[in-house]
């Protein structure tokens, strides 16, 4: 699996003009499964992302994880994040999961983190969607388990 994180003050997710998901402090993360990724690899990854060192503590240092904070999560599909360029101008997805396998590991990856006593917000798997966010610091960070 992959994931792009990121650090935000506020982060939001619409569907046809809904807001289906939104968070205040915390992290957005896109997430991707990849064809024949195991169930593990959500679990690895929800796990790692949850004890990741990105927020300032009192001295202002990047030392505490988002369990640390009391932050939220808002977890958002992209399927994008499997884009291979290596050929030509035009990105090929063929690395992705297949939508049903991707769609299962999704949710097994928000379920994961609300086990780890996260609070989760979703996008909605397939949809089209727009994201908004505040990005704070900026810190964005790319993890592949």
């Amino acid at each position: 699996m992959r994931a792009l994180v990121q650090r935000v003050t506020h982060a939001a997710v619409r569907v046809e003009g809904e807001t289906v998901g939104e968070i205040g402090a915390g992290l957005l993360i896109l997430v991707c499964a990849m064809a024949d990724d195991p169930k593990t690899q959500a679990t690895t990854l929800a796990n790692k992302i949850a004890k990741l060192r990105i927020f300032r503590d009192e001295t202002g240092r990047m030392n505490r994880a988002l369990k640390d904070t009391g932050g939220a999560a808002l977890v958002v599909s992209q399927f994008t994040l499997a884009a291979d360029t290596s050929r030509g101008n035009r990105p090929g997805f063929s690395a992705a999961a297949p939508p049903e396998e991707g769609a299962r590991l999704y949710e097994h990856f928000a379920r994961q983190m609300r086990d780890l006593g996260i609070a989760v917000e979703t996008g909605r798997f397939g949809a089209e969607m727009e994201v908004a966010l505040t990005n704070d610091g900026p810190v964005t960070i790319w993890l592949e388990v």
